[in-house]
């Protein structure tokens, strides 16, 4: 008798273990066309893998150290995720550097991307420019160089959001979301521009809030987010051979959306397919490589930002104090 009390109490004990290894969920998936379901299996969930942030943005999925870096834009930290450990702190001070304090409330790094050489690379709020950490990735520190923090020699406002194509060159937003209080701009617009060998090309000069920035697989469209609530808009355009924009339109409209649903136009990510993964009201609008809208990621409250796991198999997303993940393939 007491040994069949000892098995039960065990099988007990293991299902407990198991349910506590499961982790927590949050929000849904909206599916408004079943072309979704082939992006999406039909029983995947949203994951919390970490809580307790001011506000994270910038993700990016590093191969190389299996690990996801983040931003936690108010906090001046990027944290790092593994399976094995969860989150830790991987950088501080991740965008303002300087020894008097910024004032702008929101001086930490926010976009993050790697370069052809593995670089970290930082959009940084605070010290108004993009930057490479001077450091490898599996040691490091906060020592960066700059890349670019000015055109036409005036200060940019505070980059954004980058991409880099596959040369190497790299496509940034620059508004003004993490400028000190009471600064003025010493450029009069908010432009989006292209770093090519040292030199600061503005590519932009009429949105009135650009933010998230991706290419489509083939680099000839560039999808540019506008983060105004007014026009909260992701426009497109054709990159022609010397790199200019043009042909300039509308991808979609959320503005209407916007006014009954949480968030804005923000990050976004284009796979290999050319499926859009964009963060807008409501949580991550899921278009095909048509512009075809074929659901939403329905998250509560404010999503920033999203990254692909190498396979493309997972998406992690940034949403307010949340750093989430949703295993859409298995």
């Amino acid at each position: 008798m007491k040994k069949n009390l000892l098995v039960v109490s065990a099988i007990i004990l293991l299902a407990a273990c198991k349910v506590s290894d499961k982790k927590e969920t949050l929000g849904s998936i909206d599916r408004l066309d079943d072309e979704i379901n082939n992006i999406i299996d039909s029983d995947a969930t949203i994951e919390i893998l970490g809580d307790g942030y001011e506000w994270s943005e910038g993700p990016v999925w590093v191969q190389s150290e299996k690990m996801l870096l983040f931003s936690d834009i108010p906090n001046n930290t990027i944290h790092k995720w593994t399976e094995e450990k969860g989150v830790e702190v991987y950088l501080k001070p991740s965008g303002y550097t300087g020894q008097k304090p910024s004032n702008s409330g929101e001086e930490g790094s926010n976009g993050l991307a790697l370069d052809s050489e593995g670089k970290l690379l930082l959009c940084q709020h605070g010290d108004r420019r993009i930057a490479a950490m001077d450091a490898p990735l599996n040691e490091p520190q906060a020592t960066f160089s700059t890349l670019a923090d000015t055109y036409d020699g005036k200060k940019f406002n505070s980059p954004n959001d980058l991409v880099v194509r596959k040369n190497g060159d790299i496509f940034f937003t620059d508004p003004p979301y993490g400028m000190p209080e009471n600064t003025p701009q010493d450029l009069p617009f908010q432009g989006v521009y292209k770093l090519s060998n040292g030199n600061v090309s503005l590519l932009v000069d009429t949105l009135t809030r650009p933010n998230g920035i991706a290419f489509t697989p083939d680099e000839k469209t560039l999808i540019i987010a506008n983060s105004d609530p007014e026009k909260a808009i992701w426009y497109a355009y054709d990159v022609t051979e010397n790199d200019s924009l043009v042909n300039g339109r509308i991808f979609h409209n959320a503005t209407e959306a916007g006014k009954t649903e949480p968030g804005g136009a923000d990050g976004l990510k284009i796979d290999q397919q050319g499926n859009v993964f964009a963060t807008g009201p409501g949580g991550v609008w899921v278009f095909n490589n048509k512009g075809k809208i074929l659901g939403k990621i329905k998250i509560p409250g404010l999503t920033a930002n999203c990254a692909f796991s190498d396979d493309e198999k997972t998406l992690y997303l940034t949403s307010d104090n949340y750093l989430l993940r949703l295993k859409m393939r298995k």
